[in-house]
Order: structure tokens, then C-alpha cells, then sequence
């Protein structure tokens, strides 16, 4: 009978993270079902190494859900990011954090706890953020600092232009207010190549990047263009 209760408690963490990390992979973040997964699972056999291990050695297991909560810190610093003035991915590394202390919960037996706890996170990620736009709104836009924003920008054209085109892309994204992060080329179609070229600028500029765009269009070879933006708040 305590076999069964121990696998319960090890599925219960895998599942209750891979939930909390499934709503994290539909918005393409950075940790998702795998990570939040095998947080939440490390959590919860921590908790059982540290409860059914050490029977009559006087060891406390609560030591040990007390290291899950200052070492998961360092996984979580890891998503967190800085460019410029922006930060990102501090609502990333809050979940993981919640979702090793849903993990704990599963580990020491409290199953409905962590089941409550898992919906509160993955509710928390859903509602509360169209709120907090809402908020960033009434403030007012003038009154908000500028937002770093990551632009991807797409363009296809016939595989024997490849290297023109790119020459063309490049030229057209030498702007002071744009860093480019990335240039990727990729095969999509017999004879037809996609690059991707990821960009960030210190504020959002839409008119740029449009402009960049106008001096791509009319390259023969070029057959379709493409571009999306993502700005970078303080959480993602």
C-alpha cells in the first residue's frame, strides 16, 4: 500500500507541473510542459527521499522542502533576462517556483492542496494578465517608460537569390534604433528560402521596421514578407 501511495504522489507531481507548464508551452515561453514537468517532479521526490529515507534517524523532511525553496532560485534565475532597460521573464521564473512548491505538496501527501494550488497558478496566468494590460492602459501611455520590443522579421524568396536578398535584408536593418539578434535561413519549398531575422529595439517603432520592409518589397526575387512584434515588459 505505501508503493501505491508513493507512485501517486511521484505521478501527482509530474502531472500537476506538466499542467501548470502546458499553459506556459501555448504561449511559446521559455520554461513549458517539460520544465514546469520536471520541477514539479524533482520537488516532490525530494520531499519523499527526505520523509521516508532517514525513518528513525531523527532527520527533519522539512529541511529539505526548505532547500527545494532557495534552490530552485537558481533555476529560475536562468530565464530571467535583461535587455536594456526592460526585464523578461520574471512571470516565468515565479511559475517555476510555484510550480516546485505544487510538487512539495504532491510529495508530502497533500494531494487537493496541490491540485487548488496548480488551478490558482495556471488561473493566475490566465486572468490576471489581460488585468494588468488593462492597468498598464489606464496609466496612460505617456506616462509609461519605452518598452524594448523584439520584432521577427520573415522574408521568402527563390533559393538562387539567397545570397542578394540577404544582402538586401541586412542593408535595409542598419538602423541605430535596431540590434539584430539573429539572421536564420531555411528551406521551406522546393526552390523558395525563409530568412528570419530576429530584431530588438530599445523602444517600440513600428514606422522603422515598416520602412526596412519598403526597401525589401521590391526586390523581383522576394515572393512574400512578413513581420511580428513582442514587447518586452517586466513579465512574460
Amino acid at each position: 500500500m505505501e508503493m501505491l501511495d508513493l507512485a501517486l504522489r511521484i505521478f501527482a507531481g509530474l502531472a500537476l507541473g506538466a499542467a501548470i507548464g502546458f499553459e506556459r508551452q501555448l504561449r511559446s515561453r521559455t520554461a513549458g510542459v517539460r520544465t514546469n514537468a520536471l520541477v514539479s517532479l524533482g520537488a516532490a521526490l525530494f520531499v519523499i527521499m527526505g520523509a521516508f529515507s532517514f525513518d528513525g534517524s531523527g532527520a527533519d523532511p522539512t529541511r529539505v522542502a526548505a532547500q527545494i525553496v532557495s534552490g530552485i532560485g537558481f533555476l529560475g534565475a536562468g530565464v530571467i533576462m535583461k535587455q536594456g532597460t526592460s526585464i523578461s521573464g520574471l512571470n516565468t521564473a515565479a511559475t517555476l517556483w510555484a510550480s516546485a512548491a505544487v510538487g512539495a505538496l504532491a510529495g508530502g501527501g497533500m494531494l487537493l492542496v496541490a491540485v487548488g494550488g496548480t488551478l490558482a497558478i495556471v488561473l493566475s496566468n490566465i486572468l490576471l494578465r489581460p488585468l494588468g494590460r488593462l492597468l498598464d492602459r489606464a496609466g496612460g501611455a505617456a506616462s509609461r517608460e519605452p518598452v524594448a520590443t523584439e520584432y521577427e522579421f520573415v522574408v521568402r524568396s527563390s533559393a538562387s537569390a539567397e545570397v542578394a536578398v540577404r544582402s538586401k535584408v541586412v542593408a535595409a536593418l542598419q538602423n541605430p534604433e535596431f540590434t539584430v539578434h539573429s539572421l536564420a535561413a531555411a528551406d521551406v519549398a522546393d526552390g523558395v528560402v525563409e530568412l528570419t531575422a530576429t530584431i530588438v529595439s530599445h523602444e517600440r517603432n513600428d514606422s522603422a521596421l515598416e520602412a526596412a520592409i519598403a526597401d525589401v518589397i521590391p526586390v523581383p526575387e522576394v515572393t512574400s514578407v512578413r513581420w511580428a512584434a513582442q514587447e518586452l515588459r517586466g513579465e512574460d
